[in-house]
């Protein structure tokens, strides 16, 4: 009976090993786009540096969207990241990395219109009017009346001459509540221009 216990343990040890993942949980290359553990993801971290990168993108691109991949790195679900990270990438124009990281942001953000309006403004610079037009449609049906999208729509219908029943009710809005007094006054004179 002796005889046969090394064989018993041996395989007993093989099948062990066999339920074991291969590679060892410290090996596992983490980085923005390959997520941590359940355990390892630090959402709070990711949203401080998020915040941290917003106060820089405009005079500090890179500086901010090194922190912003950090950000995803410690947790790829922050939806905010993502976003901020796609308004960088549109900023220099690469328009599919742009689209890509509004897509993440949309999925991970539902009821936020920012994502979805983002990605207006990246497809209507790919020459995809009406993408574009039915991306600020989206961030409308989950956002109803928010401004910047109702005027980025209304711009849209008229730069594309795609008006329709809803573009003079837009313009009447932006005229009274624009973002800006320019947003305001554009509203005006388009109003003006249609009534004449």
């Amino acid at each position: 009976m002796k005889e046969n216990t090394p064989l018993i343990l041996g395989a007993a040890l093989v099948f062990v090993l066999a339920l074991l993942p291969i590679g060892c949980a410290g090996s596992r290359t983490v980085g923005p786009y390959n997520a941590p553990t359940e355990v390892a993801r630090n959402p709070l971290e990711a949203q401080r540096l998020t915040r941290q990168a917003a106060e820089m993108m405009a005079s500090e691109p890179v500086r901010a969207e090194k922190l912003l991949r950090e950000a995803l790195t410690l947790d790829l679900y922050h939806g905010p990241a993502h976003n901020n990270l796609g308004v960088l990438h549109l900023n220099r124009g690469e328009l599919y990395e742009a689209a890509n990281e509004f897509e993440w942001a949309r999925k991970l953000m539902p009821g936020h219109p920012d994502p979805r309006l983002n990605l207006a403004l990246a497809l209507e610079k790919a020459g995809r009017v009406d993408e574009a037009i039915a991306a600020c449609d989206s961030a409308l049906e989950v956002y109803p009346g928010h401004i910047a999208t109702t005027e980025a729509l209304t711009r849209l219908q008229l730069r594309h001459r795609r008006t329709d029943d809803r573009t003079r009710g837009f313009l009447e809005e932006i005229a009274m509540r624009g973002e800006s007094e320019q947003w305001r006054e554009w509203a005006r004179r388009q109003l003006s221009l249609d009534g004449e």
